[in-house]
């Protein structure tokens, strides 16, 4: 690394905070290599799962885990642009906590060619959910992945908590979350009165294949036709680099399980292109991932060879349980 970059990175940590002075040119989002796309992309493709990030504007929460640089609506566009998507779900990522205002700033740049899942807690009241709903929110993330939250009956509380928070309005829970707690979960989940998305192949691990203990119950909610799994974020559940083809088996196999129940996401910005070190502090910058985007892409048509199938995938499942309107119209 740059001695600039590494200076850059040290002085963020010193300060305690996040400055967007000298680290803008090194580390925020560029497109960068965009290898041609292996397939004829339809119209009306919903890239289910972005995050935008503008420190300059929105500053995080000094609650955060880590620190990404920035990647701002014009970043987002110019990545879809390239890749020949134009509907998009934006995620709240956990770096502004349960404060949605930049979530909802992007809602209002991106207009009906977005919706987004927000973070609430129990003090959120049934007109502040109604104002969410009003401005382009479908749903709320329960994000148990950030800090390593693994305990059950914690991401059970979390969960319950999330559901009356809503106060009955009819959202989708996202929820991220390893494969074991997904096990354990699964009645409950089941029992929801919602309809749920479970984040990047639910974290099945793409080197221990469909027999792995916990993807029984993935395939068996996905198969009762309430639960939703996001095909997003390769990197999570390969052991190989870019590529990513040890991923297909697991992705098939859900496809193959569900086809109805999957949706597509990129992921975008990529965050965590750097192992973090034990001794890393919340406000060291870490970069993005260097991510071929079109290479990504692509892999869908490894995921779903059937193009009858690649449009459940892409289009047709993401504009029914987002609410977007047919590919006709787009």
């Amino acid at each position: 690394m740059p001695d600039r970059r590494k200076f850059l990175i040290a002085g963020a940590a010193a300060v305690g905070a996040f400055s967007l002075r000298g680290i803008s040119e090194a580390y925020a989002k560029t497109l960068g290599n965009v290898s041609p796309v292996g397939f004829k992309v339809p119209p009306g493709v919903v890239d289910c799962h972005c995050h935008i990030f503008d420190p300059a504007r929105f500053p995080y929460s000094p609650r955060r885990h880590y620190t990404p640089p920035p990647a701002t609506v014009s970043d987002l566009e110019q990545f879809h642009a390239a890749i020949g998507i134009q509907r998009t779900v934006l995620v709240q990522p956990s770096v502004y906590g349960t404060d949605n205002a930049c979530l909802l700033d992007s809602l209002k740049q991106l207009g009906d060619s977005a919706r987004g899942m927000a973070v609430i807690d129990r003090s959120f009241s049934a007109q502040q959910i109604d104002d969410l709903i009003g401005a382009g929110g479908r749903g709320v993330r329960v994000n148990l992945e950030v800090g390593k939250d693994r305990n059950v009956d914690d991401a059970y509380r979390r969960l319950m908590d999330t559901v009356d928070a809503l106060h009955g309005r009819p959202a989708i829970i996202q929820i991220f979350a390893a494969l074991n707690v997904i096990d354990a979960l699964a009645p409950r989940i089941q029992a929801q009165p919602h309809p749920i998305v479970l984040d990047h192949f639910g974290l099945a691990k793409a080197a221990k294949g469909p027999e792995q203990e916990g993807f029984s119950a993935l395939t068996g909610l996905m198969a009762s036709g309430k639960v939703y799994v996001k095909l997003s974020g390769p990197y999570y559940i390969s052991e190989q680099g870019r590529g990513y083809t040890d991923a297909g088996i697991i992705a098939g196999t859900l496809v193959s399980a569900a086809p109805d129940q999957v949706v597509w996401g990129s992921n975008w910005p990529h965050t965590g292109g750097t192992r973090r070190p034990d001794n890393a502090k919340p406000t060291d910058i870490e970069p993005f991932r260097n991510e071929d985007e079109g290479q990504n892409l692509s892999l869908v048509k490894q995921w779903a060879p059937s193009q009858p199938v690649r449009q459940e995938l892409l289009v047709d499942n993401a504009a029914k349980l987002f609410g977007f309107s047919s590919a006709r119209s787009v």
